[in-house]
């Protein structure tokens, strides 16, 4: 039986970053691979090796689905997209069709949620601070810290790094509030989390974790308002998306509030622009997007796509399948 076309679709640096050499090796093990890869510019100047294409492999630096490629590719059924948003690339013309997508947002979850953990602790210790001040001042100088004994953190959105941050959490002696309009209180219980309104979860928390999607609804949704809430030396920590906060809302009340601490590791835009007090603020702690899947963290994306694959042609049910329904609802 010959085997089903397949072709890689991606930024050049995406292809070796997402599949490693052994996923790439397994691919073309079970699938036609089209020679050579192309990228989301070059296609169109190739648009003949998608006459028989049934699978196309991507991520970062996909092409958009547009009218033109899909015209090209009549016999296209799934992508395997090994990355995490599908925002900027499907169109109603791929829905249109029938084309099933999935992703590896699942597996770009995984870093979040440890670079999340990681930040909660150090929050919860005022290990930055701390630091901070003893390079200032060459001295030791402690204050009151919560620590991580029974003290609460509050997590806005239960999506999936929302719950596996909560699974993690669970293992601590810590409250967990959470913030989510999608979720009742009987699924909170279940996963050992109370549901509070957004008001209340900035005025009880010690770290408030930010884990909503950008969507239209959700754009500056985090605000001074907010801010102003929080208890003597909370912290903040946004690993979601610069645009659901407020940002100079925030940075407002960072300046009118030195008790509290932010981590912030996405901004709008993205990099802060050079005169941003994002840069400046004593009581910031600004990485450069490095939450999410870097370096080889990624070749835990291809893994989940090639996984995928083995299931798409056994004929199973994909784990990360998105469907327009549900792309509604993600970043």
């Amino acid at each position: 039986m010959p085997k089903r076309q397949g072709i890689f679709i991606l930024s050049a640096d995406s292809l070796n970053l997402i599949y490693s050499p052994d996923h790439q090796a397994v691919i073309r093990r079970i699938v036609e691979v089209t020679e050579p890869p192309q990228t989301a510019e070059s296609i169109f100047n190739h648009l003949e090796q998608l006459e028989y294409t049934e699978m196309i492999f991507s991520g970062w630096g996909a092409p958009v689905f547009s009218d033109e490629l899909l015209e090209a590719a009549p016999l296209l059924r799934m992508v395997f997209y090994g990355a995490g948003s599908i925002r900027g690339i499907v169109t109603d013309e791929f829905w249109k069709r029938g084309i099933r997508i999935t992703s590896a947002w699942g597996a770009n979850a995984v870093p979040v949620v440890e670079y999340t953990l990681a930040q909660i602790i150090l929050c919860l210790k005022k290990a930055h601070t701390h630091a901070r001040q003893v390079k200032e001042q060459r001295s030791w100088e402690r204050f009151e810290v919560a620590g991580a004994y029974q003290s609460t953190i509050g997590i806005v959105s239960l999506g999936m790094i929302g719950r596996l941050l909560v699974e993690k959490l669970k293992t601590f002696d810590l409250r967990i509030l959470a913030y989510d309009p999608f979720y009742n209180a009987l699924e909170a219980h279940q996963m050992g989390v109370e549901m509070v309104s957004l008001e209340e979860l900035f005025t009880l928390s010690d770290v408030v974790s930010l884990h909503t999607p950008w969507l239209p609804e959700t754009e500056g949704m985090i605000q001074a308002k907010h801010f102003q809430l929080m208890k003597p030396g909370a912290a903040f920590i946004n690993t979601a998306r610069g645009a659901v906060v407020a940002e100079s809302e925030m940075i407002r009340v960072l300046v009118e509030r030195p008790d509290l601490f932010a981590v912030i590791d996405v901004t709008h835009p993205e990099p802060p622009e050079p005169y941003s007090k994002l840069f400046d603020l004593p009581n910031v702690y600004l990485t450069p997007h490095i939450a999410g899947s870097m370096d080889r963290e990624c070749w835990r994306m291809g893994q989940v796509m090639v996984d995928e694959l083995s299931r798409y042609l056994e004929g199973k049910p994909l784990s990360f399948e998105i469907s327009y329904e549900r792309a509604k609802n993600l970043a």
